[in-house]
Order: C-alpha cells, then structure tokens, then sequence
C-alpha cells in the first residue's frame, strides 16, 4: 500500500477513535438539552433508562457539542438529574465531545443516534421472556428490570391464563381464590 493511502487510513481511524478519546465525567448543568431532538420517550421508559443505568452501571456516554449542547443522551441526561442518580453520580455525566461542521451535521447526528437503536421484534422478545420464566425469573423481576407490566410478560409467556394466573400467585398468601356465592 502506497504511504499516502496508508496515511489517509490512519487519519479515517483517528476520526473514528476521537470521540472516545474526549470521554470525562462533567457537571449535567454544563450540557443543555439541542432544539430540534424528534425522540419522545414516556414517563415508563424514562424509568426503565434509570433502571438500567442502576442495574448495569452507566455504559453510554452523552455525546455533546463542544459547548455543551447534547446530540444524543437527552433522556440519560435527564434521569441523571433525578435521585437517585444525582446523588450517586455527584452531579456529573459522562461526556463525549463532537464537532459538526454546521447545525445540519448536528442534527443528522442527534436522528441516526436514534434511528439506529432499531425496535424489538415480537418472537425474540417472547423466547427471552420464556426462557427468563424457565430460569426461575419472577414475573416482578423480570417487569422490573425489562420494564414490563404482567399482561405484558404474560402476552409474551405463551402460558395459558390460568397457569400464568398460578405462576403470579405461586407463593403468595394474600389471595384466595375467587368463589361465586349464591343467595340461598
């Protein structure tokens, strides 16, 4: 390979790694929210976001602009900002710094930061449900952590309603049965 190739590939691999080499922990009051983010995300899964980051530690850094304005992170930002979190990351968010040339730079990279992250497909979401069910996953552990309610993972379980009506009151001394009662 020619030097000036061999050169030109280097520089294409800088540009990839540099993001990364900018990561630090900053205060969350230097960044500010971009006015243009499409990406709505509802109150259930702001809560799972901050369960995640609870539960496997924060793996995915803001990305901002040199001055602070967020091209993808918005929601992580924001739960950073809720207790608990605050308080265990004093205040700070990881950050990675990029620069666009201009604001349409910006915006291309805060919609296929999004767009990218695709959507979860029916008959894979339904075997992980079944097989965390098979493992001895509770119904409550398994909502918690994949942000889920009952009829959700009952949806997914594949059980009939009756076993999965068993399988949630397995273990459970609140309940009784219901019984139809007749005036006599």
């Amino acid at each position: 390979m020619p030097p000036c190739l061999r050169q030109e590939r280097r520089d294409s691999l800088n540009k990839l790694r540099y993001p990364l080499s900018t990561l630090q922990w900053v205060p969350r009051e230097a960044l500010r929210a971009n006015d243009y983010n499409p990406n709505k995300v509802s109150k259930e899964n702001l809560k799972l976001l901050e369960q995640s980051i609870l539960s496997n530690g924060w793996t995915l850094p803001i990305v901002a602009k040199p001055d602070g304005t967020i091209i993808d992170g918005f929601h992580r930002w924001t739960v950073a900002g809720r207790e608990p979190l605050r308080s265990m990351l004093n205040g700070m968010v990881p950050v990675v710094r990029v620069a666009h040339d201009n604001k349409a730079g910006d915006i291309f990279g805060t919609v296929t930061h999004n767009r990218a992250r695709g959507v979860h497909l029916l008959e894979p979401m339904k075997k992980i449900v079944q097989e965390l069910l098979a493992e001895g996953k509770s119904i409550e552990e398994i909502g918690k952590q994949m942000g889920m309610k009952p009829e959700e993972v009952f949806r997914l379980s594949d059980f009939s309603r009756d076993d999965f009506l068993d399988l949630m009151t397995s273990g459970t001394k609140d309940f009784s049965r219901a019984e139809i009662i007749k005036d006599v």
